[in-house]
């Protein structure tokens, strides 16, 4: 692609929706992981003796090892969900935007 086509797809509305939609969900999601990361080390650090209490009366689990399950699930299910919006209406968009800087060269 020349630097014209570049120009016409950075100066459509398309382009700044895309870079602002992108941009947040990024965003929020990149704050969420770090805010449960951060949050259970802090917890490993302060509060270590929850951390290894059993989950129920029996259990052999202790409440670190099933946190750090969660988190460790959740973060891949993070990352499943940025993947697929990604890989849908982001590049919808781009695709869009390529067409219509296409058509305007023509």
């Amino acid at each position: 692609m020349s630097s014209v086509m570049y120009e016409r797809m950075r100066v459509n509305p398309k382009f700044q929706e895309l870079v602002r939609k992108r941009g947040s969900f990024a965003w929020t999601l990149a704050a969420i992981v770090l805010v449960l990361f951060y949050g259970f080390f802090l917890l490993v650090a302060f509060s270590p003796a929850l951390l290894g209490q059993k989950i129920a009366e029996g259990s052999m689990w202790p409440i670190g090892y099933t946190i750090e399950l969660c988190l460790f699930v959740f973060f891949w299910l993070t990352t499943v969900v940025y993947v697929r919006r990604a890989n849908g209406e982001f590049d919808e968009l781009t695709q869009q935007l390529i067409k219509e800087a296409q058509k305007e060269k023509l």
